[in-house]
């Protein structure tokens, strides 16, 4: 095999990709569906950690927008990420795949602390590391998180699982003229005002130079293709175009 175009990369999904037909909540299925993409691309021979959001359960920011306190609201978003993360490590075990959980907030017996070298050590081993519970602050979305986890781990980029397959000139919903780009730079985005990532999480990638990789989660072999530094059905968004 050769080695993959990404030797470690952080994957960033939403948690409605975790939900079934009721439209809310974890269904064991559509988990399992998604543990079978992540074993497609793991098979590369890529390092893989991942951040799932919490969009099936609970999201904070609509919560303090219906008039909760903003901490208590993303607490409980965190919260639900670690319900999510536990959900998907499940199904990724059952696969046969070596899978840990490291939570910003620790529950002693459930979910380990975070801990950046041996995140490192287990990713090295051939685990598939789930970060769960944010930052453990609030006011910060897991598009930050997984910008600031990235970096963390030495990750070469942030894989970021979307509805659609990839940046577009404008969106492809609305516009049917869009253009989609293969690769594009950090100060396009910027100059275009193209919506990639939250302002925080783009910020700290483009500082730490740190790629983005805009993909639509579910389309077969995408993964695969993109690991092996195909980019005919994603977006890299790096320093240079």
């Amino acid at each position: 095999m050769s080695a993959p175009y990404f030797r470690r990369i952080l994957l960033k999904l939403s948690g409605e990709l975790l939900k079934g037909p009721a439209g809310f909540g974890i269904d064991p299925e559509a988990t399992l569906k998604v543990a079978h993409q992540i074993q497609e691309a793991h098979e590369t021979g890529t390092q893989i950690a991942i951040i799932v959001g919490a969009g099936n359960i609970f999201r904070g920011l609509s919560g303090s927008r219906s008039g909760m306190d903003r901490s208590c609201a993303d607490n409980m978003g965190m919260l639900a990420t670690a319900m999510n993360a536990l959900a998907l490590r499940d199904a990724l075990e059952s696969l046969g795949l070596k899978a840990e959980i490291q939570s910003a907030f620790a529950i002693p017996g459930v979910l380990d602390p975070f801990d950046q070298r041996r995140a490192v050590r287990l990713l090295e081993d051939g685990a598939i590391v789930l970060f769960a519970a944010g930052t453990g602050h609030p006011y910060f979305t897991t598009d930050t998180c997984a910008a600031l986890r990235a970096c963390e781990i030495h990750a070469e980029a942030v894989f970021k699982g979307t509805k659609v397959n990839g940046v577009y000139s404008d969106d492809p919903v609305k516009n049917p003229q869009a253009t989609r780009y293969e690769r594009i730079s950090f100060c396009q985005v910027l100059s275009q005002q193209l919506k990639v990532m939250d302002a925080s999480a783009f910020a700290l990638c483009q500082e730490n130079n740190l790629p983005i990789v805009i993909f639509k989660f579910g389309e077969e072999g995408v993964m695969r293709r993109v690991m092996e530094g195909d980019f005919r059905s994603a977006t890299l968004v790096s320093k240079e175009n």
